[in-house]
């Protein structure tokens, strides 16, 4: 995918991106194709299609709170009267080389992104990349997501473990949900998760990413999200 064909998607999707927005995605490419030769935080093979499968595949996450939280998306993007941020507040948890903690950043402005990986060498990627291209409203750490103080209002990841092993890292530290891209069947996954923790079936949602991208890449590819604030424990 060229990058006239990523903007002419993310335009068309949620509007004209200004021009440091342009700007900041447009430098993406090149500093993970340099870091990536020294630290690999993206499969070799697969850095031709790292605006196809790797940031747009994150701003899925923004597609799917456009249609289904559209007070929460408008805030984000386009900031409350008023006010400098939208007091919304996000951790990317195991987000490697910022993802998809730094897509969404560079599109939702108003947002306050913590980027956290247990793996140091990843978390200085994603760092390096965010002050690159100048993301003020981001911070990257190196730890656990159990080990960190703090609520944030969401967690964001990207199918960095099953959804049973998930769960109790992000227990009581968020308030109003997690948004999770996961791929594969998850109907055996999703249902042991939902009975393991006693989840109601209406406070979880699926949306198949190949409803807004239509590319066989992003087939059984989901957002799954959680709704409202609780601790996971098992029965």
């Amino acid at each position: 995918m060229t990058f006239g064909e990523f903007t002419d998607i993310v335009n068309r999707s949620f509007g004209d991106l200004d021009e440091r927005q342009t700007e900041q995605y447009r430098q993406l490419d090149a500093l993970y194709r340099d870091w990536n030769s020294k630290i690999n935080v993206i499969s070799r093979k697969d850095i031709d299609e790292l605006y196809s499968h790797h940031v747009l595949h994150s701003l899925a996450i923004a597609e799917y709170m456009k249609t289904a939280m559209p007070d929460t998306y408008r805030r984000l993007r386009y900031g409350p009267d008023g006010h400098e941020d939208g007091g919304i507040s996000f951790l990317d948890i195991g987000t490697g080389g910022g993802f998809p903690g730094i897509p969404l950043a560079i599109l939702f402005p108003y947002g306050k992104f913590t980027l956290c990986d247990s793996i140091g060498k990843k978390v200085k990627v994603a760092s390096a990349i965010a002050e690159s291209i100048g993301l003020d409203n981001t911070a990257a750490v190196n730890a656990r997501a159990e080990a960190l103080p703090g609520k944030y209002s969401f967690i964001v990841s990207r199918a960095v473990t099953s959804i049973e092993n998930f769960l109790p890292w992000t227990s009581g530290k968020f308030s109003e949900g997690i948004l999770y891209l996961k791929g594969g069947d998850l109907a055996e996954e999703l249902g042991y998760a939902m009975r393991k923790f006693n989840l109601k079936p209406g406070s979880v949602h699926t949306w198949k990413v190949d409803s807004w991208l239509h590319d066989e890449y992003f087939e059984g590819k989901m957002v799954v999200f959680f709704e409202g604030k609780r601790k996971f424990s098992g029965k």
